[in-house]
């Protein structure tokens, strides 16, 4: 199990690049042997690289070189200038990889409002991805979603009460398990939301992805958390909204796991992202 030490080692090992974003930076971050594939990683809303803390060690032992930027607006990117939605996201990306990676399509790896930003990509640069995996995508339907019980928090003092807070918003959305709502989920969800600058997305809640998916001309692959709060009662969204894609390759669900599969189940998940990235 991971410590908030062994984190802050994956960081340090890391190689830190920054790219133009507005008026400030674009922050990557890549790991691996520059002569290994590629795997590009785009966090969750709120969130940052460290949503992928422990995915990242498997790539690398996968012989993956591994690039995980903070999305604009998240993390240590800074805000885009020319929006605050996913729209305006894939342009800084584009702008950026080029310098981080080289020319070329690369394997591209969303998660939740990453894979919403993902596929907005995908639509506008399709020369860049030679393959997409989506993680727990929304706007996948118009149909509305239950309501959440997400408490707010930024009234409350850093401290237990806020951790407290953290720890219900993390049960009630990303994680299924109580005990997966442990001391290093807190710390990292913590971390990252108080750098949320991108506070009035609303593309999530539309049907866009599922508009999207027909006209994309890679192959595509889904991973879903079992448990996943947003379609655990519907499940026939996820798999009708992903075969509307050309390059549709398949749909993995990863038992027990809520929306943040690959941390709550990271063994499985992982094993079901090796597949998917073998598959197209």
């Amino acid at each position: 199990m991971l410590h908030l030490s062994q984190v802050a080692a994956i960081d340090a090992a890391a190689v830190r690049i920054e790219t133009p974003c507005g008026d400030g930076t674009l922050v990557w971050r890549v790991w691996g042997d520059p002569a290994d594939a590629p795997v590009v990683l785009l966090h969750g809303g709120s969130g940052s690289w460290t949503h992928w803390v422990r995915t990242i060690g498997p790539l690398l032992r996968a012989r993956r070189r591994v690039c995980v930027p903070d999305l604009p607006g998240f993390g240590e990117s800074a805000a885009p200038p020319d929006g605050g939605d996913a729209d305006v996201i894939p342009g800084w990306l584009e702008r950026g990889i080029g310098r981080v990676l080289g020319d070329g399509p690369q394997d591209i790896v969303g998660f939740s409002f990453g894979a919403l930003t993902a596929t907005l990509w995908a639509a506008q640069c399709p020369a860049r991805f030679a393959r997409l995996v989506l993680i727990g995508a929304p706007a996948l339907s118009a149909e509305p979603m239950a309501r959440l019980d997400l408490r707010p928090w930024r009234d409350e003092p850093p401290g237990p009460g806020r951790d407290a807070l953290h720890r219900h918003n993390l049960r009630a959305l990303m994680l299924a398990d109580d005990a997966s709502v442990d001391a290093l989920a807190v710390a990292l969800h913590g971390a990252n939301v108080v750098r949320d600058r991108m506070l009035n997305r609303r593309l999530m809640l539309t049907d866009i992805v599922w508009r999207l998916l027909p006209t994309l001309r890679c192959p595509v692959n889904g991973i879903w958390g079992a448990d996943d709060i947003l379609y655990r009662d519907r499940p026939s969204i996820v798999s009708g909204a992903l075969s509307r894609a050309p390059g549709f390759c398949g749909l993995a669900w990863v038992p027990g796991a809520g929306h943040w599969a690959q941390f709550e189940a990271a063994r499985a998940f992982d094993a079901a992202l090796a597949a998917a990235l073998g598959e197209a």
